[in-house]
């Protein structure tokens, strides 16, 4: 029997917000106080909260076993001591690529620590360490810190053998060493490297430096090391296909060791702005993760429910409307596991033994809200005043503002706080920028021959987004500006 991928009734996109700003903006102190001792005395919903965050890698992944296989099938070579093909992973936020990648190379790692192969796998996350330099120093201070683990562990036993030497002679027989001589040589040359082994700082050095110290550094033993790039678009755009090339071309010039990259991207497109010997040398292997349908994503919340939560805490209609609201969002695992963990949490709060659709919905809107307040709060100062002067039109209740409107009373701000006055065009565009984030809906209509004009209106709830504007301090020094509001709409409406 197929199972009804369509949302329950009320799933839709308009948000009543029914959770408080306060619970959203407050400090980690004002939520700590007294909160341990209530919870405490409840009884516990949670078994192991762990496995519903992104960073959790579980030990199955439901409906990733293509991929999965795909990968295993190529990486396989590394354990054999050969030079695995590059391989570009593809998919949509929330579509398993990071999990699964992950998975693959822990299994990939404890193999190779079976057969006594040396194959490692460096995990960066390029959209923290988003420059040529970040990713190389990243990579060689990795790599210094195994090679010094090596060094030491190699000295242990030379100094050992030394010491069985002087008790017995023949201690050399079936050792590498011809004679105390070599093996003392070997133990200067081991204490002299280790010496030269600095880590690279953060800033400061040369990038062919910094290249170049890597280089020597996986180059130290031999092994096979696989490069994981999350979020590989990120580094490109910021800092070009530079170090790809290097990465991807380097093991024509390595004695040593084998480099395998795995980049991993939120965008099928990336490759097109790619240098074209970067691009046939790092795509060798191509992967794609479709999004997750509402009926896998049922199957995947049970599937982490199961150790998540304790038994009989959730009621049966939670996991499939978290998974049809997940699936709204094109499929997205990670937003369905957001949301089973917030409504969990809510639950927590309440001191509930069970966990219903409600809690649900009422985690649907406090994500939202959050998404809303930390886009509001990290917005320029410039596009907060256009947004203050929408908000305080919708507070007036004009509707389908206009961008003139909001232009004069975004300039009486300005005013109010001695900014710089930008232009109306300029303003318009911030407009737009503020319409693709989704705080505001901007809609062009035709005014027939008075020409065409933008229509604006808030997407986000008017009180909330007021108070998190209100919490910039510039904002905050704005005095009651009610008067020439009125004023303004007095003059145009009377």
């Amino acid at each position: 029997m197929v199972e009804d991928t369509h949302a329950p009734d009320n799933v839709g996109t308009e948000r009543d917000f029914e959770v408080e700003l306060d619970e959203v903006l407050e400090t980690e102190t004002e939520t700590d106080q007294g909160l341990f001792d209530d919870l405490l005395s409840g009884k516990p919903i949670f078994e192991n909260k762990e496995v519903l965050r992104p960073s959790y890698t579980p030990h199955e992944l439901p409906h990733r076993n293509d991929q999965i296989n795909k990968m295993a099938t190529i990486l396989v070579a590394a354990l054999r001591g050969e030079t695995p093909s590059n391989i570009l992973i593809y998919g949509k936020t929330g579509t398993g690529k990071t999990a699964s990648a992950k998975y693959v190379s822990q299994e990939l790692e404890k193999t190779s620590e079976k057969y006594d192969v040396p194959c490692r796998v460096e995990y960066i996350n390029c959209e923290v360490t988003d420059t040529q330099y970040r990713v190389l120093a990243q990579l060689a201070n990795t790599f210094i810190e195994r090679n010094q683990d090596y060094v030491e562990n190699r000295l242990v036993d030379l100094r050992d053998l030394e010491d069985r030497v002087i008790a017995d002679s023949t201690a050399l027989e079936e050792t590498e060493y011809d004679s105390k001589a070599d093996l003392e040589a070997e133990i200067r040359n081991l204490e002299a490297d280790r010496e030269e082994m600095k880590p690279v700082p953060m800033t400061g050095w040369p990038t062919d430096r910094v290249y170049t110290t890597f280089f020597e550094a996986v180059d130290y033993v031999e092994r096979v090391a696989v490069i994981m790039l999350d979020e590989i678009d990120k580094l490109v755009e910021k800092s070009g296909d530079d170090v790809l090339y290097n990465l991807s071309r380097m093991n024509s010039s390595l004695d040593n060791s084998r480099v395998s990259i795995i980049g991993i991207s939120n965008d099928l497109k990336f490759t097109d702005f790619l240098d074209p010997r970067v691009k046939s040398s790092l795509g060798e292997e191509e992967i794609v993760f479709p999004p997750y349908d509402a009926n896998q994503l049922r199957d995947i919340l049970t599937h982490r429910a199961e150790v998540a939560f304790k038994a009989e805490v959730l009621s049966e209609d939670v996991i499939p409307l978290c998974a049809a609201f997940a699936a709204q969002e094109h499929g997205d695992a990670r937003r369905a596991l957001d949301l089973l963990r917030t409504a969990g949490e809510l639950g927590e709060r309440e001191q509930i033994s069970e966990i219903t659709e409600e809690h649900v919905r009422k985690a649907q809107d406090k994500i939202e809200l959050d998404r809303v307040v930390e886009v509001v709060r990290t917005l320029p100062t410039q596009s907060k005043l256009v947004l203050y002067a929408i908000v305080l039109h919708e507070k007036n209740d004009v509707r389908n503002i206009n961008t003139g409107e909001v232009y004069n009373i975004y300039k009486r701000l300005c005013t109010e706080i001695e900014a710089d006055v930008l232009t109306q065009r300029r303003v318009t565009d911030l407009i737009s920028e503020l319409d693709m984030l989704g705080i505001v809906n901007a809609v062009v209509v035709s005014k027939g021959r008075y020409g065409r004009t933008k229509e604006i209106s808030l997407s986000v709830p008017v009180e909330e987004t007021e108070t998190v504007l209100q919490a910039d301090s510039r904002i905050g020094d704005v005095g009651d500006v009610s008067p020439f509001l009125q004023a303004r709409f007095d003059g145009d409406h009377g």
